[in-house]
């Protein structure tokens, strides 16, 4: 009767919080079915099975971290139709399953252990099972809805609900009316502790890294974008855009692409160990997102050679699946340049930290409606703009950052400038 133990699903991971059991004891399940909704540092990941039988005990409950290599389910395989070897210590291996998962299968290194949580088993091979008769059987629900109904102080179990799965909506509705849990009684100090995990370790580990690794640069431009205002209202009413959202984070994303073609050196690494700058080929471009589970910054491969109607469709692909918690590990690596929208929060500027390995971030402000000088010395109501660009200046000159920050905001002054790039 084979264990399925917590996989790699990403590089370097070595840990990760069990949230939600998609199975129970007594279940069947078929290859690549769903059985777990685990959180990583970075997102939230659906595990598939790896074998075809009844579930024959739930090893983790649910809200306990655990590392990689740990057994957390056991299914009653029928060993002529499940795919892994049943020998001790085999690991799931078929090219299907590879295909699923980043680095499934025997760790070839022994990852450094972390201080182990109170409750915890000290190593996989003393994880002790868990009576399935107590484990709980939670209502249904994604893992941002029951982030909510935790933050709201909502029991799911006792939220009404129409479907299979408990809704926000079904949540807000009862926080209103229903009755909650009965708060919980603050330290003797009156602080509250929030334990460091999942997005925010990830993001906290990342900026101290970046702001104490590459020297930063922080460069400010105030533009008039009255007329990318225009073009957005106009792609709105373009029928090739009915079915996407047009905002002007579309315009200055595509704007940060041409813009690269006249500074490619904002479009590259610092590679340390081989002492050599890359210089990369396409634009793998970062849109930061903020979340329920904190600031994520998933990846447009290609960027720069997609049209503008393909790169809306990837932006709300991409804003969509960040939103739910689904951005894949490998959705937020190996991106060259970040455009952040500070604006939506009504702030008008800041100075962002750059993304680990990445040569520059983009940082634009709130469009808001001010008096502007026009160029016969009116003064005119015309929507402005803060850009901030920090860039990495290992890789990037003065002039070159300079020289790329005019010319995104030329094009955001006069999109008609797209065409001379």
């Amino acid at each position: 009767m084979p264990d399925f133990k917590l996989p790699d699903v990403g590089e370097g991971l070595t840990e990760a919080e069990i949230i939600t059991w998609r199975v129970q004891p007594g279940q069947s399940v078929a290859v690549n079915d769903v059985l777990v909704d685990i959180e990583t540092a970075k997102s939230i990941v659906e595990l598939p099975s790896p074998y075809e039988g009844e579930v024959a005990e739930l090893l983790v409950p649910e809200g306990s971290t655990v590392t990689v290599g740990t057994p957390i389910i056991r299914i009653g395989a029928d060993e002529t139709a499940a795919a892994p070897a049943a020998s001790e210590g085999a690991e799931p291996a078929t090219a299907e399953r590879q295909s699923v998962l980043v680095g499934y299968g025997p760790r070839t290194d022994t990852p450094t252990r972390r201080r182990r949580r109170p409750g915890l088993p000290e190593s996989p091979s003393r994880v002790a099972s868990v009576d399935t008769e107590k484990v709980p059987q939670r209502p249904l629900a994604r893992p941002p809805v029951r982030k909510l109904a935790k933050d709201l102080g909502v029991d799911l179990a006792e939220v009404p609900c129409d479907g299979e799965f408990v809704t926000r909506a079904d949540v807000e509705a009862f926080a209103q009316t229903g009755p909650s849990l009965a708060p919980q009684p603050p330290p003797p100090n009156g602080d509250a502790r929030v334990p460091i995990k999942g997005v925010r370790k990830m993001t906290a580990q990342a900026m101290v890294e970046s702001a104490f690794t590459a020297p930063h640069v922080t460069e400010w431009v105030t533009v008039d974008v009255s007329r990318t205002v225009e073009l957005v209202d106009r792609l709105k009413a373009d029928r090739r855009f009915a079915d996407v959202k047009v905002s002007p984070t579309l315009i200055v994303a595509k704007a940060v692409c041409l813009a690269m073609r006249r500074t490619p050196e904002m479009n590259s690494s610092w590679d340390e160990s081989a002492q050599e700058i890359v210089l990369k080929h396409s634009v793998t471009l970062g849109v930061a997102a903020a979340t329920e589970r904190g600031l994520v910054v998933p990846n447009i491969p290609g960027a720069d050679s997609m049209s503008l109607v393909e790169l809306a469709h990837a932006l709300a692909d991409l804003t969509a699946t960040a939103r739910a918690g689904r951005t894949q590990p490998a959705q937020m690596t190996g991106g060259s340049f970040t455009v952040t929208n500070i604006g939506v929060f009504g702030v008008d500027g800041g100075t962002p930290i750059l993304n680990p390995g990445e040569a520059g971030i983009l940082a634009v402000g709130q469009i808001a409606r001010r008096p502007w000088v026009a160029a016969d010395d009116t003064i005119v109501p015309r929507w402005i703009t803060t850009l901030a660009l920090s860039f990495d200046h290992r890789l990037v000159d003065g002039e070159q950052g300079s020289r790329f920050l005019a010319d995104v905001a030329a094009i955001l002054r006069d999109p008609a400038e797209a065409l001379t790039f």
